[in-house]
C-alpha cells in the first residue's frame, strides 16, 4: 500500500483560515458594490456604512460561533446552515439599523434583497467548491492525519466505521490499541483494521511520532486506565481526544471536534491553531524585526568583544526541541569555554569555571540570548513561550515530570511566564523543573496576545537581570 501524502495543507492551515475570513468579507463587500453598480444606485456614505455593518456583524457571529474552526469531520450541510443563519442574522440587523437610524431612500428594497441572495449564494458556493476539492484530495491520500483508536468496544468500532465510510475527512486509521489485543476481530467494519498492540505500545508509537491523533473510546468505568494512559500520552506531541466524557480530567486548552457527527473533546491541544497561529506569527515577525533593528549595534559590539576576549566562535548553536518536539538549532552568544551539545549537557551553575569573564556578564544580563531574535524571525521560536531546553535535559525530565512534553504544543520562546515568575536558571532539583513546567502549561492554557504583551513588558523590568541568571 502506498504511503499517504500528508501535510499538503497542514503547514498552511492558519494561512487558509485567515484567507477564509478575508474571502467572506470580500464576498459581502463586493456583493454590495456589484448590486449597486448593476442597479445604477450611487455608492453613498450610507451605502458603505450598510456594507460595513453587515460585514462586521457576520464576522462577529462567525467568530463567536467558531465558523472558522476545522470542519474536517463534519458534512458540508451543517456548515452551510451556519453560514445561512449568520448571514441572515447580519442582514436582519442591517435592516433594523437602516429602518431606525438611516434614510432608506438611497437603496431600494429589491436591491437589498438581491444583495442578500447574491452574497448567500456566493458564501455557500465557494465553500462547496473548496470542500469538494479537499474531499477529492483527501480521498486520494493527500492532506491526511494518522490516527489511532484506543479501545475495541462498541464505541471504538463505531468510530472506526465512521472514519472508514468518510475518506473525505482525510483520517488515515492506522489501527486499534487495547489491553487485550489478541481477543479482537474487527474485519466486519469494512476492512480488517489491525489491533496494533496494548496501551504501552500506543504510548511508544506516539512518542516515536507515528501517530498524529489519538481517540480514546474506553468506558468511563476504566478511569484508572484512562488516567494512566493520558499521563503516558502527555509525554508525546500527539493530539489526544476522548469520546465522549473527559470532565474528570485536567484539560489543556480543551475544545470539541466532530468525527462525522460523533462528538469528541480534546484533552491536549494547542490554543495557537488556525487564525491564532497566524496572529502569533505576525506578532513575532513585527516585534522581532523592530527589536533587531534597535539592537543591531549592540549585537555587533558584543560579537567583537567575544571574538577578542576568548578563543572560539562568536555564536553557540545548540540542538533543542521546538514545536511538536521537532529539533531546532537555537543561537546564543558564546559565554563558555566549552560547547556541549551531545547526549550529556551539564547545566551552568553559580561560579561555573567554564564561563568566561565576558560570558558571566552576558549571562547575568541575558544579553547572550539576543541572537535568538533571529530564531524568531526564522520561525523556529517565538518571543514568548516556554524556554527551550537542551535535548539531553528534555530526555531526562520528560521521564520525571508529568506533562513535560506538553510544553512543545507551542513554539519555544526567548522569555516566558515561568521566567518572569522567577523560575529560570539552574534546575538543580526536580521541584524547580516541576514549577517551571507548571507555569509553562499555565501560559499555554491561558494564552492571548495581551498575555504576551504583559510578559514582554514584565521582562523589560525584571526578566533580563535575575538572581537565577548565571
Amino acid at each position: 500500500m502506498s504511503t499517504p501524502l500528508r501535510g499538503i495543507l497542514h503547514a498552511h492551515q492558519s494561512t487558509l483560515s485567515v484567507a477564509h475570513r478575508l474571502l467572506d468579507l470580500a464576498v459581502i463587500t463586493l456583493g454590495g458594490y456589484s448590486i449597486n453598480l448593476f442597479t445604477g444606485t450611487p455608492m453613498s456614505t450610507e451605502t458603505w456604512m450598510q456594507i460595513l455593518l453587515a460585514a462586521v456583524a457576520f464576522h462577529w457571529l462567525a467568530e463567536y460561533h467558531q465558523l472558522y474552526g476545522s470542519w474536517r469531520g463534519e458534512r458540508i450541510l451543517r456548515e452551510l446552515l451556519k453560514v445561512a443563519n449568520y448571514w441572515g442574522l447580519a442582514f436582519v440587523l442591517l435592516l433594523f439599523v437602516d429602518y431606525m437610524l438611516l434614510q432608506p431612500d438611497h437603496l431600494a428594497d429589491n436591491s437589498q434583497m438581491a444583495w442578500f441572495a447574491a452574497v448567500l449564494v456566493a458564501l455557500c458556493g465557494y465553500r462547496l467548491a473548496i470542500r469538494s476539492l479537499l474531499h477529492t484530495l483527501r480521498s486520494h491520500g493527500f492532506n491526511t492525519r494518522r490516527v489511532a483508536i484506543v479501545g475495541t468496544g462498541h464505541c471504538g468500532e463505531r468510530l472506526a466505521l465512521s472514519i472508514e465510510r468518510a475518506p473525505w475527512m482525510g483520517l488515515n486509521l492506522l489501527g486499534f490499541y487495547d489491553e487485550s489485543p489478541e481477543q479482537m476481530d474487527l474485519a466486519r467494519i469494512g476492512r480488517r483494521i489491525p489491533v496494533l498492540g496494548d496501551l504501552d505500545a500506543l504510548i511508544q508509537d506516539a512518542r516515536d511520532g507515528k501517530i498524529d491523533k489519538v481517540y480514546i473510546t474506553l468506558t468511563l468505568g476504566a478511569q484508572a486506565r484512562l488516567q494512566e494512559l493520558i499521563k503516558g500520552l502527555s509525554d508525546t506531541t500527539a493530539s489526544v481526544y476522548v469520546i465522549p466524557d473527559v470532565f474528570m480530567f485536567e484539560l489543556l486548552h480543551a475544545r470539541s471536534e466532530s468525527i462525522n457527527g460523533l462528538p469528541s473533546i480534546s484533552i491536549f491541544d494547542s490554543p495557537m491553531d488556525g487564525a491564532w497561529s497566524m496572529v502569533k506569527r505576525v506578532e513575532d515577525i513585527v516585534l522581532s524585526s523592530v527589536i533587531l533593528t534597535m539592537i543591531a549595534l549592540p549585537l555587533m559590539l558584543i560579537a567583537l568583544a567575544i571574538k577578542f576576549t576568548s578563543p572560539g566562535p562568536v555564536l553557540f548553536r545548540q540542538r533543542r526541541y521546538g514545536l511538536d518536539g521537532r529539533p531546532i538549532m537555537v543561537w546564543k552568544f558564546r559565554s563558555m569555554s566549552v560547547q556541549e551539545n551531545g547526549a550529556v549537557v551539564t547545566q551552568a551553575t553559580r561560579n561555573d569555571s567554564r564561563i568566561t569573564p565576558l560570558g558571566a556578564f552576558l549571562r547575568r544580563t541575558s544579553l547572550d540570548e539576543l541572537p535568538q531574535f533571529f530564531n524568531v524571525l526564522r520561525g523556529d521560536m517565538s518571543i514568548v513561550g516556554p524556554r527551550p531546553h537542551a535535548v539531553a535535559h528534555n530526555e531526562q525530565y520528560r521521564k520525571q515530570v508529568s506533562g513535560y512534553m506538553l510544553r512543545h504544543k507551542v513554539k519555544p520562546g526567548i522569555t516566558g511566564w515561568a521566567q518572569i515568575n522567577g523560575w529560570r536558571g539552574e534546575t538543580d532539583t526536580l521541584d524547580k523543573m516541576q514549577k517551571r513546567v507548571e507555569f509553562d502549561l499555565q501560559y499555554i492554557e491561558h494564552w492571548s496576545v495581551w498575555l504576551d504583551m504583559k510578559i514582554i513588558l514584565l521582562t523589560l523590568f525584571k526578566g533580563f537581570v535575575n538572581k537565577n541568571a548565571f
